[in-house]
């Protein structure tokens, strides 16, 4: 792998986790196809640690995610389950059964736009209006094709996207999907409900070993693999298929590192089928922001030290906070906005633990990505009176680490402060106010009518006293449950005394996050 990337293998389980995955792997897409402008630092992330090379069968160059993915039958709509980029055409044209035929009719899901558009030409517009091959980093990718005339794209309206194939921009590895034929995506029937559904799924042979094909294949091409993330459903079936991975993985490579995911749709308030399509966008650039420690291309923080970071005597879990966009006024600087927050958090909580003010942060890594070095600073006139200590600071590193230590001064920090910013390019929902920049900062005059391209993200990883209550409650809610009028767990083999002994882990683990725990091993 090009400049020694340290790779990771993402692991994308469950539908609504195809959801938050695609709109992450358009936006890493989109940043790769995204000019720099000239006042980001180059290439601050490495693509190379999400993504491989790859030949089709034709010789040309292929970048694709390191991804293995296992969903449910009816979820990839018109998307084929090995591909389209390396299929040998010549060859299906050439091959025609002998025999009698048989038709049947049935009908056809809508292709996908954003991969029949790449099919045509896989390229990019430029700004002269021309539709060019789009160039993969480091060189990677097939040599120039003649310029053709600009496609009309056809953009599913958000209200038509039904599954996260639906809306997918890129081209996946054939060994990348795994389908699991004996539950529906659909349906009142053969649904996919039970953690015990989802754990046997990984102790049938069939399944079992097409995961550890495909892990042993994206596994064995890595010069230095420093662990797998895994994107897992939690209200469903898949969370159980999330925790055999887990233990297969720990099994297997045992001393790399593994940070899961765990993924709900969320409260939604608004009505229409496109509700997953918005809440996995949100997800998915908070994803692309907290991951950004072990993706650095310069000084990266390795996934095992991230984790043995947040997560100590006995802790394992964490909660997830950003804010989207960071609000910075375009004639403000960062010490003048995050002032402004007071002593309260500066992001909205993504776990369902409640407001956290008032808990106690034992550790965090935070991430500010997105605003330019002009803002990083106070512009204050000298002479004039400083407004906080944060307008004293020289660099904008300073300012953020500074400030996290006035806002948890017994936790441990970690902070990253990036010029890339986030890519919100179609088909990226329209969630952003008109009172925003093309690069997301608040306007100080009228809106300009112009669509954002880019924003500045804040993100954060936090082990946090608030984990106690949040995982206590938790205990208490299922220790109310009857599994007896629960067919699907019956029917899987829990039993209640399976039930008992996670209820005590789950009260053991609520423990370790008491406020007055020591910052001491």
């Amino acid at each position: 792998m090009a400049g020694g990337a340290r790779e990771v293998l993402t692991l994308q389980l469950g539908h609504f986790a195809g959801f938050v995955g695609a709109h992450w792997w358009n936006q890493q897409d989109a940043a790769l196809c995204r000019p720099t402008d000239a006042k980001e630092a180059p290439g601050e992330l490495c693509p190379d640690v999400l993504y491989r090379t790859g030949r089709t069968l034709y010789g040309q160059e292929t970048y694709t995610p390191r991804l293995i993915l296992m969903d449910l039958k009816g979820s990839l709509s018109s998307l084929k389950q090995e591909g389209g980029l390396y299929r040998d055409k010549q060859l299906d044209a050439a091959i025609a059964w002998q025999g009698k035929l048989t038709t049947h009719k049935e009908e056809l899901c809508p292709k996908n736009p954003y991969l029949q558009d790449r099919l045509n030409a896989e390229g990019v517009l430029s700004s002269d209006g021309i539709w060019r091959v789009k160039s993969i980093p480091n060189g990677k990718g097939p040599p120039p094709l003649t310029t053709t005339t600009t496609p009309k794209p056809l953009i599913p309206t958000e209200g038509s996207i039904r599954v996260w194939s639906d809306f997918l921009r890129v081209h996946l590895h054939p060994r990348s999907i795994c389908m699991i034929q004996k539950y529906n995506h659909d349906g009142e029937t053969g649904r996919l409900e039970a953690f015990g559904q989802g754990e046997s799924i990984l102790k049938e042979p069939k399944y079992l070993e097409a995961l550890e094909d495909r892990l042993h294949f994206y596994v064995e091409e890595c010069d230095y693999l420093q662990g797998f993330q895994i994107l897992c459903d939690l209200h469903d079936g898949f969370s159980g298929v999330g925790t055999k991975a887990a233990e297969l993985l720990q099994d297997e490579y045992s001393g790399r590192g593994i940070i899961t995911w765990g993924l709900l749709p969320g409260p939604y308030y608004r009505p229409g089928a496109a509700l997953p399509f918005h809440c996995g966008a949100i997800l998915a650039t908070a994803l692309d922001t907290v991951t950004v420690p072990y993706r650095l291309r310069s000084s990266p923080v390795s996934m095992v030290h991230l984790a043995d970071m947040l997560n100590f005597s006995g802790k394992k879990v964490v909660t997830a906070g950003a804010t989207i966009p960071f609000p910075l006024v375009l004639s403000q600087s960062l010490p003048d906005t995050l002032m402004q927050f007071g002593g309260a958090t500066p992001w909205t909580p993504l776990s369902a633990c409640g407001d956290p003010a008032g808990t106690r942060c034992f550790a965090q890594s935070v991430v500010l990505r997105g605003l330019d070095r002009a803002h990083h600073t106070s512009q204050l006139t000298p002479g004039t009176p400083l407004p906080s200590p944060l307008h004293a600071c020289t660099t904008g590193e300073e300012v953020l680490a500074q400030y996290l230590e006035q806002q948890q001064p017994r936790g441990r920090s970690s902070s990253h402060l990036l010029l890339t910013p986030c890519t919100v390019a179609p088909p990226y929902p329209h969630l952003f106010s008109p009172s925003l920049s093309q690069q997301g900062l608040v306007l100080d005059g009228p809106p300009t009518g112009a669509a954002v391209e880019s924003i500045p993200v804040l993100g954060a990883l936090c082990s946090s006293s608030s984990l106690n209550r949040t995982l206590g409650d938790l205990a208490k809610e299922l220790a109310k449950l009857d599994l007896r009028r629960w067919a699907s767990f019956m029917d899987a083999g829990v039993e209640q005394d399976d039930l008992e002994e996670t209820l005590q882990e789950l009260r053991s683990l609520a423990q370790c996050y008491q406020g007055g725990d020591s910052l001491v091993d």
